[in-house]
């Protein structure tokens, strides 16, 4: 009876080991992300990346438990990926049309999230020295068509969202003209421009819109901003350089949205990041890279104090 209880108690033993190896092997194994922690990738526009950057930073440092590795690409290069189960996530500057949606659906068993979450503009830059920074739409159209023999130079040698943009909302669907090249990188425009008076670039305004940004605070002093002729002011001959206030006034003609696409039916750290830009801390870095934030509005209000 004695070796009886002396077996049981030690087969006991051993089992709550096994127990507890296998518990203890399962948590070091799960690599299940969620909001607050863990690891995944994920895909932006090159023309975002100075405002991402920031976003991440941030990010990170409030969540130290997470790591999210960004690949910056041109937006077809984006879209790409997110067919790729390593791919979690993409920022872009549009949403899904109802066919895309379906397309994913029918791929995933569900429809990805995607909203926007700011507003961005192309800025059509010059060199401090050009004679001219001051051109209406048309002027635009006759550029980018080649009818204008001036060098235009895009922010990619791929379909960037830019290219995309311009032929959509500017051409309207029409083809560039053999004055229109593209450089490697938004970077690579801005250094281009900054050295030629011969050329027009267009870049992303998150690259060159931060006045509070040492670094593009050097661009500016190189470059200049051009003003573009406002296509929905009632009033005639309003030009208005890129802005946040023009932007959400209305007044800059080539504003475009800035889109997060969200691949996860469950809570993971995609949905995590993806509110965090969503709600007020993301918002507001937004809005100190002069974007217009889409989620949220912040507005100065006057107000005095009466002292007794």
């Amino acid at each position: 009876m004695k070796w009886t209880k002396l077996y049981f108690s030690l087969g006991f033993t051993v089992a709550l080991f096994f127990v507890s190896c296998s518990s203890s092997n399962s948590e070091n194994t799960d690599t299940r992300d969620t909001p607050t922690k863990g690891s995944i990738s994920i895909s932006v526009d090159e023309s975002f990346k100075p405002v991402i950057e920031e976003q991440l930073r941030v990010h990170h440092a409030s969540f130290p438990a997470t790591t999210i590795r960004v690949h910056y690409k041109s937006e077809a290069d984006c879209f790409r990926d997110l067919q790729q189960d390593s791919t979690r996530m993409i920022i872009v500057a549009k949403g899904l049309t109802e066919k895309e949606a379906e397309f994913y659906k029918s791929t995933l068993s569900y429809k990805p999230q995607y909203a926007e979450l700011a507003y961005d503009a192309v800025a059509v830059i010059v060199n401090s020295e050009a004679k001219d920074s001051i051109f209406s739409f048309a002027d635009l159209q006759k550029i980018l068509s080649g009818q204008k023999q001036i060098t235009a130079i895009m922010d990619g040698k791929s379909a960037t969202s830019t290219v995309r943009y311009l032929k959509d909302s500017v051409l309207k669907k029409g083809e560039f003209g053999k004055n229109v090249v593209a450089a490697n990188s938004s970077q690579e425009v801005i250094d281009i421009v900054s050295q030629r008076t011969d050329v027009i670039g267009f870049v992303g305004l998150s690259w060159i819109g931060d006045s509070y940004d040492p670094k593009q605070l050097a661009y500016l002093r190189k470059i200049r901003l051009s003003r573009i002729e406002c296509t929905a002011c009632l009033e005639r001959n309003v030009f208005a350089k890129p802005s946040q206030a023009t932007i959400t006034r209305g007044e800059y003609p080539l504003a475009r949205p800035l889109y997060y696409i969200l691949k996860e039916n469950t809570a993971g750290l995609g949905t995590g990041f993806m509110n965090f830009m969503s709600l007020e801390r993301g918002q507001l870095i937004f809005r100190r890279a002069f974007l217009a934030p889409a989620k949220m509005a912040f507005h100065k209000r006057l107000s005095s104090i009466k002292q007794e």
